[in-house]
């Protein structure tokens, strides 16, 4: 059996510091999105087992299905909350990075 032949990719990617700056601060941003929308859906976990989401017809019929459902959204957001502080650490790094000097001729 040959090795596979791999092409010579060489890209040429050309961005200054304020776009990486821009695009590290927008890449944290997408991810307090999608944590967002994480949270919104084990609240909605919640109001479906108990029965306020709408249909008023409750799923879990048990305590210990109760504890169940409530053990893993706490679970998951335990998770949430250890990719927020993660968040936060890359937020501080991205603002305290120093600002460009101009040479000195």
């Amino acid at each position: 059996m040959s090795f596979p032949n791999i092409p010579n990719v060489t890209p040429s990617i050309s961005i200054n510091r304020v776009d990486v700056i821009n695009l590290l601060l927008a890449s944290i941003a997408f991810e307090e999105l999608g944590l967002a929308h994480i949270i919104n859906a084990e609240a909605e976990k919640i109001q479906a087992v108990i029965g306020t989401l709408g249909t008023n017809v409750p799923v879990a019929t048990t305590v210990g299905e109760l504890l169940d459902i409530n053990e893993a959204v706490n679970n998951t957001l335990k998770t949430v909350i250890k990719k927020e502080m993660l968040l936060q650490f890359k937020l501080e790094d991205v603002l305290n990075i120093p600002p460009t000097t101009p040479p000195t001729p």
